[in-house]
């Protein structure tokens, strides 16, 4: 049972990668506007953002 529930969270994790790469890089892009237009609230929003992305991506990856 458990080598199932194993499959299934590995199944989950690679399925959410992708999906995952997408996220962060509209965030860096919504970043850069950010930057660009000099708006300091909206570029610490996307910096906490991009945090809480990066981590969900590394618990993924291992």
């Amino acid at each position: 049972m458990e080598q199932v529930i194993q499959t299934v969270n590995k199944t989950d994790a690679e399925k959410r990668i992708p999906v995952l790469r997408l996220e962060i890089d509209y965030e860096l892009a919504t970043l850069h506007d950010a930057m660009l237009s000099e708006d300091l609230q909206a570029m610490n929003e996307s910096k906490k953002k991009l945090e809480v992305l990066r981590k969900e991506f590394l618990v993924l990856k291992m």
